[in-house]
């Protein structure tokens, strides 16, 4: 299953750039609306990966807007959470899952504590090559297959790897997708689809470029 990935800045689509995410505009230089790219997204595809930057940087998500996208479409949205607090903001918000990350989580203490508050979630494990990047000392493991582990441990069932830096690799995600059902983020590009089946995966992120200027060319 292919998952479009939606960036989302004060409002703003935005998408990745050289020196970080920048707003996406139109050839008449017009901001992209949120709500009509979901509109426009919604009959093709079944789920939408949200990355709410304004949680990330800010540690202030965009709930307001999250509650009005999830009535147009099921979201799963990584919005940075540090803690289970957050976590639940983003499931009261509307997610369908909100998405606990090595990268911002503080530790195996807070991810046990959001389990016990709710189970809609899912975990996205940062590659920085063939190590885990994670945001907490509090973390026993670098090496990703036991990290899963671990967190599959707690109950978490459903998995996200984004490899950052370097284009996936598959040899390493075929070993991790046995631990639950797994999407290919980061790098991953909707030209890597045939890899995923052979690799045991639920499907690839992929972010709004050729979407965007597609629509663009047809206006």
């Amino acid at each position: 299953m292919l998952v479009p990935c939606l960036l989302l800045r004060d409002g703003r689509v935005c998408l990745p750039g050289p020196d970080g995410p920048v707003a996406a505009r139109t050839p008449a230089g017009e901001y992209f609306d949120p709500f009509d790219v979901v509109d426009r997204l919604s009959p093709d595809y079944r789920l939408l990966y949200v990355v709410d930057l304004d949680g990330i940087e800010k540690e202030s998500a965009q709930l307001d807007y999250l509650q009005e996208l999830s009535r147009d479409m099921p979201l799963w949205v990584d919005a940075g959470v540090r803690t289970a607090d957050q976590a639940i903001d983003i499931i009261v918000a509307g997610a369908r899952r909100a998405v606990l990350s090595s990268a911002y989580l503080r530790g195996p203490r807070e991810l046990r504590r959001a389990w016990r508050l709710s189970t809609e979630y899912a975990f996205e494990i940062e590659l920085s090559g063939p190590n885990v990047s994670a945001a907490d000392a509090g973390w026993e493991t670098r090496d990703p297959y036991e990290f899963l582990q671990a967190v599959r441990a707690v109950g978490v069932e459903r998995f996200v790897l984004s490899p950052r830096g370097s284009d996936p690799d598959w040899a390493l995600i075929r070993r991790l997708t046995p631990v639950g059902p797994t999407w290919v983020d980061g790098t991953f590009a909707p030209a890597d689809s045939p890899q995923l089946a052979p690799a045991g995966a639920a499907g690839g992120i992929f972010h709004l470029d050729a979407v965007l200027a597609g629509w663009s060319d047809s206006k």
